[in-house]
């Protein structure tokens, strides 16, 4: 497990070497007291493991910019993917106020030869919510311009690369309207937002946060999470808590069927990560623990081996 004893830990997400796994997270101190105040406090720190389990902190890896910037707020959850010319991208959610406590969320870029000294690329933000396609505040219908966690990885037909993005729909019931927003680039530099690859619907979420794609064990899924507060009113009659989410996928970029999404865990796991343990060539869920007996925990689970029950992703349990 990772814990900070002054702080909390939330939304995080891997990068491998080769040789040590390296951990970023958002964290924020505990002397704020409220946990619902950590998110406009969230800085992205750094440990790193050999076996996903133990982990030594290093350096910060970034905080929020001097104002006026897009992310003069916060720094918000993201992905660390490596250039074939061995440059390490770190793309992160960079938040900015807005009136009425509300803000707006953009997708910043760093880099690093090192995975520990990062530079933020000049040309930031490198990708906005495209109002023809995703929601802005404009529309007036959610708390925020969801437009973050960036999940980034290699077209799998080398066409170069993709962006998941966790955004909302322009048209909808405003806890339907969770989309997987898309963009693509030749050069990881250089983004051209696309239309969402997936739609709104009665069995969806009002967003679909932190997501994930892989192929596990030869079959793709699509991985995310969203708490029964932001899920459809036909996703909270039956009862959940929500939590951490996998929906069926037929490749890495879909199509994704989000209405038969099923639930890998309830909301005491949010913020899921799989990740292929390298000593057993186990793939693995990792997590946040959101919620305890006393409220939010803000700690990061150990290592959850995982395994397809049919059609469904499930935790196994020794």
């Amino acid at each position: 497990m990772f814990a900070l004893p002054d702080s909390w830990v939330w939304d995080f997400w891997f990068a491998d070497d080769g040789e040590h796994y390296h951990l970023f997270f958002l964290y924020a101190s505990r002397a704020l007291r409220d946990p619902d105040a950590r998110h406009y406090r969230a800085s992205i720190g750094h440990a790193v493991s050999t076996d996903l389990t133990k982990w030594t902190r290093v350096e910060d890896a970034l905080v929020r910019a001097d104002a006026p910037a897009f992310d003069d707020l916060a720094t918000w959850t993201g992905s660390v993917v490596r250039h074939p010319d061995g440059t390490w991208f770190l793309f992160y959610t960079g938040s900015t106020g807005a009136p009425d406590g509300k803000n707006v969320q953009r997708i910043g870029c760093a880099t690093s030869q090192d995975l520990l000294a990062w530079d933020r690329v000049p040309h930031n933000p490198v990708l906005a919510a495209d109002p023809r396609w995703y929601e802005t505040l404009l529309a007036g219908v959610w708390h925020d311009e969801a437009f973050r966690d960036p999940w980034v990885f290699a077209d799998p037909d080398g066409h170069g690369w993709h962006m998941l993005v966790t955004a909302r729909a322009t048209s909808g019931e405003p806890f339907e309207r969770g989309v997987v927003g898309h963009a693509v680039s030749a050069d990881l530099r250089h983004w051209e937002p696309r239309p969402a690859l997936t739609l709104p619907g009665p069995r969806g979420f009002g967003q679909l946060e932190v997501i994930q794609v892989e192929v596990v064990d030869g079959r793709p899924v699509l991985l995310f999470s969203c708490l029964a507060e932001h899920a459809s009113v036909d996703r909270r009659a039956t009862g959940t808590t929500g939590g951490i989410w996998a929906a069926p996928a037929e490749s890495l970029l879909g199509p994704f069927d989000v209405a038969a999404a099923e639930a890998v865990t309830d909301d005491r796991f949010y913020s899921g990560r799989l990740i292929r343990r390298r000593s057993d060539d186990q793939w693995v869920l990792i997590a946040f623990h959101n919620r305890g007996e006393g409220g939010f925990v803000g700690t990061i689970s150990d290592p959850m081996p995982v395994a397809w029950d049919g059609k469904r992703l499930s935790v196994l349990v020794s």
